[in-house]
């Protein structure tokens, strides 16, 4: 069930990025760049025969192989349950969704279409790229927190904690110590 609604989250993440991309390659293209916000944000049509920032140019057919990849690395993750809770599959949906959109690009168009560019941020990219880095930077924390979150976990007072995954897909810590006596016998009533 999970793995559905990530698929379907990561489906419209992907099809919104298309009809962007319809709309900017029908409009933009012929126009090459339009500011949106004076000295803040244009839309500049871009055709990325590369990866993110326009680095490594002209390798269609491994990026694919790699995009398809790292999609089926996460849809494993998912289902073998290496991470759960709901930061996870929020984050998975927009990894996949945007990894998605762009492979669209590369198989179909043998480019992907990047359009918005920051002033403060020069390469030109689009919103599966956002949706991508934004995927990847919640990942990143969330790593993070479950590392810190498991030393804090080891390195207790010796209590033996046990870690389950409740319904909704969060991780829940028990002392089994609870109910115990300090000599291990059970407090009973």
């Amino acid at each position: 069930m999970i793995l559905a609604i990530i698929l379907a989250s990561a489906a419209g993440i992907a099809a919104i990025d298309q009809i962007i991309k319809y709309f900017i390659v029908q409009g933009l293209a012929p126009n090459g760049s339009v500011t949106v916000i004076n000295g803040l944000l244009s839309l500049t049509y871009v055709e990325n025969r590369g990866v993110a920032f326009g680095m490594f140019q002209n390798h269609v057919w491994v990026f694919t192989a790699l995009t398809s990849a790292l999609i089926a690395v996460f849809i494993w993750m998912i289902v073998r349950k290496k991470f759960s809770g709901k930061l996870f599959y929020v984050c998975a949906a927009l990894m996949i969704g945007g990894g998605i959109g762009n492979l669209i690009d590369r198989i179909f168009r043998g480019f992907v279409v990047d359009y918005l560019s920051l002033s403060f941020f020069p390469p030109v990219c689009n919103f599966a790229d956002y949706c991508i880095t934004a995927g990847a930077v919640m990942l990143v924390f969330i790593l993070l927190f479950k590392s810190s979150r498991d030393k804090t976990l080891k390195e207790g007072d010796g209590a033996k904690v046990k870690e389950t995954v409740s319904s909704d897909g969060a991780s829940v810590s028990q002392d089994e110590n609870a109910g115990n006596s300090p000599d291990g016998e059970e407090n009973g009533d």
